[in-house]
């Protein structure tokens, strides 16, 4: 990693008090960026879907480097509740932050994507060139077409204004402080979570969405940060680059691998009538490994034990009397 590239940049990391973002900030701590030159904006004080609010961050954090990673966003049943505020709140969130990107004379933007952008039916593997050629899974197209917009603004904005701004898209994440909250969790945390309370409750069976059939690809939480800071510091191309683990693994194993992982050993039942989302997710990462020498380190088995394991710690500590806390 170009330990160099960082020395005197003043970063802004947008989200990066979040699950990938706190990650993030660990790895850019890694590659010698000291605290002061981190900036984190609260959406307490910044909501960076109001343009007034990012033109203020701009000033206070004067930024060489944007990290945009704050999103709005969640796993099936999130998407289907609010595909409008999903829509507009990423849209806006990056449409302000590139534009102030350009005024401030940012030297380097990172946009993070998602994998949902590309098109429900797309050969497997999923190569960028692929982006364009059909229309997202429908269920979560409204996520994934406000951050393929932006993958417009970003080139068009390089073509323009030379806005040195890359384009980066990590498949489904997952890792120690994920949202495990079932309204709004992505598929492992939403299982983990499940078979962890079905096994204290003695619960016969656990039911998931879904019949099991789709594949689906995830990338260990602090291999995709690595990946994020790789890019910004050594990455400066228009094209937009996949960021994964090249390991496919369909939905029913999945949960038989969770469910043993957490010590669960009821039934597993699927309700069908619930959506399956798309059918293959898959990523081609041969363009990350030759641009900037990204590989996924972490294999499936060893993330969600990593995985489990913080999510049963977390468990115990939320679960003491306040006084026993150590905090």
């Amino acid at each position: 990693m170009a330990h160099g590239f960082w020395h005197g940049r003043r970063i802004c990391v947008t989200g990066g008090a979040g699950f990938l973002g706190s990650f993030v900030v660990e790895r850019l701590r890694a590659a010698g960026a000291t605290p002061d030159q981190i900036f984190i904006p609260r959406r307490t004080h910044y909501d960076l879907t109001r343009e007034p609010d990012v033109a203020r961050l701009y000033r206070d954090a004067r930024p060489d480097v944007v990290i945009h990673l704050a999103a709005e966003v969640g796993g099936i049943g999130a998407n289907r509740q609010n595909p409008g505020r999903f829509f507009y709140a990423n849209l806006a969130m990056g449409l302000h932050l590139i534009e102030h990107a350009r005024r401030a004379g940012v030297g380097k933007f990172v946009q993070i994507g998602t994998v949902c952008a590309y098109p429900k039916l797309t050969p497997v593997p999923f190569r960028e060139q692929d982006l364009w050629n059909g229309y997202p899974e429908e269920t979560n197209a409204p996520y994934g077409i406000a951050k393929k917009a932006l993958l417009v603004m970003c080139q068009a904005y390089r073509q323009q204004y030379g806005l040195n701004a890359i384009y980066l898209l990590p498949v489904n994440l997952y890792g120690p402080r994920d949202n495990f909250d079932l309204d709004g969790s992505h598929v492992i945390p939403a299982m983990i979570r499940k078979f962890w309370e079905a096994r204290h409750s003695g619960a016969p069976t656990v039911t998931l969405w879904g019949d099991g059939s789709p594949t689906r690809e995830f990338l260990y939480v602090e291999d995709a940060a690595e990946g994020i800071v790789s890019a910004a510091a050594n990455y400066d191309g228009p094209e937009p680059v996949n960021l994964g683990s090249g390991q496919e693994i369909c939905i029913r194993d999945l949960a038989a691998m969770v469910a043993s992982e957490v010590g669960y050993q009821g039934e597993i039942l699927w309700d069908t009538t619930r959506p399956n989302g798309q059918p293959r997710r898959c990523l081609d990462t041969t363009r990350a490994r030759e641009l900037f020498g990204f590989r996924a380190k972490t294999d499936l088995t060893e993330g969600l034990r990593r995985t489990v394991a913080w999510y049963i710690e977390h468990q115990a500590r939320a679960a003491r009397p306040q006084s026993c806390r150590g905090n």
